[in-house]
């Protein structure tokens, strides 16, 4: 059985980060635009803090391709740091002649004090760096292989901002086209009018000197059904995608279609009925279920939704304790954004890629990109299936 596998490393503010990919076949073509991209999109959205400024990111591939094709064996990837540079006293992987003072002000909402407990700490700098959101970076470039992996297989993982604060969009995407021009909004909003409000209680809400959550939206076309299964916990696919979602730091619930708005409905309205005809064989009229029964994929677009608490580095800190003499403090305060709610969904579109990459490594295996590409069709064409545009 073929498995997908993603390791990363690297500190917020240290030289750089690493992702390494193992288990794509070889052959697979990648298009270092796209991957970049994708690392561009991460730093989107209006809210972000200065350090977007400073980073301008972009993976180089050091390992595992040669002249744009897989080779079969592990990816490497590396993100470098701008920001190191002003970091290198502080952060360097080696002793330094200068003094440099330990931090002692966890934040709550952080890793910070639960860190320093568990990893026998007495500077919280060495657990605020690996768990900062920056890691989401190498995220981002090891999630951009997994998406070329599934555009060779006709997937494409899209998402957009539902939700602000209170401001929520009425806009519901029902194709791929529907997404064109997402990432030109400032918010990653596909309803204008939602836009401008969230826009404009982002810039409230800035200048009170809190942080601000929302709700992401991730949506997957073109999945085979059977993707997962039923016989096992472990292998039901909503599991393995509500787990990596839930990684994300900050994001604290997901839901599948429907959600939680299902546990307030009759059974005759929370499912999707079965439905057969010459023209489009198996299919359903309604999506409650967001492309997901008993753990697999039903070839229903996966519909997940994920919320972002608002992130814990306020500009005016919260109460807290200093570590070292127990004494009352505010908590550190260090370069922060006031929403990050668009970069969620682009490092979610990352994550539920992953899982679906890894999924179809699974249930198909390959070692060449067009041995995975037969197994699929050979299978389509035993279930009767026909693949939704």
């Amino acid at each position: 059985m073929s498995t997908l596998r993603l390791i990363t490393a690297g500190e917020s503010h240290g030289p750089g980060l690493t992702a390494i990919v193992e288990g794509l076949p070889a052959g697979l073509e990648l298009d270092r635009d796209a991957l970049n991209a994708d690392m561009a999109r991460r730093q989107l959205g209006h809210g972000r803090g200065g350090r977007m400024k400073i980073e301008k990111d972009s993976a180089e591939v050091t390992a595992g391709v040669r002249h744009g094709r897989t080779l079969g064996g592990p990816v490497a990837l590396w993100v470098v740091n701008r920001d190191y540079q002003n970091w290198e006293e502080r952060m360097n992987p080696w002793p330094v002649d200068a003094e440099v003072k330990e931090v002692h002000l966890p934040r709550p909402g952080h890793a910070d004090l639960v860190g320093v407990w568990k990893y026998r700490q007495t500077d919280v700098r060495n657990i605020l760096e690996r768990a900062s959101a920056r890691e989401t970076a190498a995220r981002v470039a090891g999630g951009g292989l997994a998406k070329a992996f599934l555009r060779a297989l006709g997937v494409r993982v899209l998402s957009h901002v539902v939700q602000i604060g209170p401001i929520r969009s009425g806009v519901v995407p029902q194709r791929p086209e529907d997404f064109d021009g997402v990432d030109d909004d400032p918010v990653r909003c596909l309803d204008p009018e939602a836009s401008r409000a969230m826009v404009e209680h982002i810039n409230v809400q800035r200048k009170a000197n809190e942080s601000i959550g929302g709700v992401f939206e991730v949506r997957a076309f073109g999945l085979t059904p059977g993707l997962g299964s039923h016989v096992s916990w472990e292998e039901r696919l909503d599991g393995r995608l509500a787990q990596a979602v839930c990684s994300i730091q900050a994001v604290k619930g997901v839901a599948f279609g429907d959600g939680f708005d299902l546990a307030g409905v009759p059974g005759s309205q929370a499912h999707d009925e079965i439905f057969w005809s010459q023209e489009r064989g198996y299919h359903r009229e309604t999506n409650h279920a967001g492309g997901l029964e008993g753990g697999m994929t039903t070839g229903e677009p996966l519909i997940l939704r994920g919320a972002l608490k608002p992130i814990p580095t306020l500009t005016k800190p919260l109460r807290s304790v200093d570590i070292s003499t127990r004494e009352p403090a505010q908590a550190l305060r260090e370069r922060t954004d006031s929403s990050v709610v668009p970069a969620g969904g682009v490092v979610a579109e990352a994550m539920v890629a992953f899982v679906l990459a890894d999924a179809y490594r699974r249930k198909f295996g390959g070692d060449h990109i067009d041995d995975v590409l037969e197994a699929v069709r050979a299978y389509e064409e035993r279930i009767g299936w026909k693949r939704r545009s």
